[in-house]
C-alpha cells in the first residue's frame, strides 16, 4: 500500500515535467512557424519564454519538411524554378517573421544615425529603401545558392539552413544584453537565456551537419556558428545589444552560411 503511494507521488512530478516540456516544444513551434496549435494545447507566456532549447529542433523540422518538398518539386520542375519555390516555402514557414526583422535592422543600421535614433527607425512599421534592398539581396542570394548546390548536397543544405538560423537566435540571446530599456517580446526570451544555450546550438549544428552531410555538412554547421559571432558583435556595436528585429536579421543571414559553404565545397562535384 505505502509502496504504491510512493510510486504515484513520484510519478506526479515526472508527469508535470513531461507536460511542461511538451508545452515548451509547442510554444517554440507556435512562435517560429505558422503551424496552428489547437486552442486546448496552446502554451502560456511562461512556456514560451522557456522554449529556447527547442528552437534548433523546430529548425530541423522545418528543414526536413522543406527538403522533402524540394525533392518532390525537383521531379516536376527545373532546378531554378524549384529553388524559387523552395525559398518561398522557407519564408512562408515562419510567416516572414525574420525577413521583417532583417528589413527593420537594415533600415536602422545603415541609417548612419546615433543609437537612440537607430532604435526609433527599427520600431517604425514602414520599410525603407535599405530594408527593401536587404530583403531582395538575401532572397536572391538564397535562390542562387540553393540552385547552385550540386546533387545530393541540396538535401542536407536545405535541412541545415533553418537549423542554422534558429541556432543563431540562441547564440545572440545568450551573448547580448537587451537593447531597449522598456522591454519587448524578445525580453521574454532574454529572461530565460543561458550561456549553456551557446554550447547546445554548436553541438546541434555540428551534429545535424555531420548526420545529414558528413564532413561538408559539419563544416557548414561550424561556419554558420562562426558567422553568428561577428553578427552579434555588430549588433552590440550599433545599438548596445539585441532586439527582436536584430534576432530576425541574424536568423536570415545565418541561414546563408550552409549554402555558401556547400557551393564552395561541392562545386567540383564532390558529395
Amino acid at each position: 500500500m505505502s509502496g504504491g503511494r510512493r510510486t504515484n507521488e513520484s510519478a506526479t512530478p515526472v508527469a508535470h515535467q513531461g507536460e511542461g516540456i511538451m508545452k515548451e516544444f509547442l510554444a517554440a513551434i507556435q512562435f517560429l512557424t505558422i503551424c496552428p496549435i489547437p486552442r486546448s494545447l496552446q502554451p502560456d507566456e511562461r512556456a514560451l519564454g522557456r522554449s529556447l532549447p527547442f528552437f534548433p529542433v523546430v529548425g530541423l523540422l522545418i528543414g526536413t519538411a522543406v527538403s522533402f518538398v524540394d525533392w518532390g518539386l525537383g521531379r516536376l520542375f527545373p532546378s531554378v524554378v524549384t529553388s524559387v519555390l523552395t525559398v518561398i516555402l522557407l519564408i512562408a514557414a515562419s510567416g516572414g517573421l525574420h525577413l521583417d526583422g532583417l528589413a527593420d535592422t537594415a533600415d536602422g543600421f545603415f541609417s548612419a544615425r546615433p543609437r537612440e535614433r537607430i532604435l526609433e527607425i527599427m520600431r517604425d512599421s514602414r520599410i525603407g529603401s535599405m530594408g527593401v534592398a536587404a530583403i531582395v539581396s538575401v532572397v536572391a542570394l538564397k535562390i542562387a545558392l540553393v540552385a547552385s548546390v550540386p546533387g545530393a548536397g541540396r538535401l542536407w543544405v536545405l535541412l541545415l539552413m533553418p537549423v542554422a538560423g534558429r541556432c543563431a537566435l540562441l547564440v545572440h540571446l545568450a551573448l547580448l544584453p537587451y537593447a531597449r530599456p522598456e522591454g519587448g517580446l524578445a525580453d521574454l526570451f532574454h529572461a530565460n537565456r543561458s550561456r549553456g544555450h551557446i554550447l547546445w546550438a554548436l553541438l546541434f549544428l555540428l551534429g545535424s551537419g555531420w548526420l545529414s552531410g558528413g564532413w561538408p555538412g559539419m563544416a557548414a554547421g561550424a561556419s554558420a556558428f562562426v558567422l553568428t559571432l561577428p553578427l552579434a558583435a555588430w549588433s552590440l556595436k550599433k545599438i548596445g545589444g539585441l532586439t527582436g528585429d536584430t534576432l530576425g536579421a541574424a536568423c536570415e543571414l545565418t541561414e546563408l552560411a550552409p549554402a555558401l559553404v556547400a557551393v564552395a565545397l561541392l562545386k567540383g562535384g564532390a558529395q
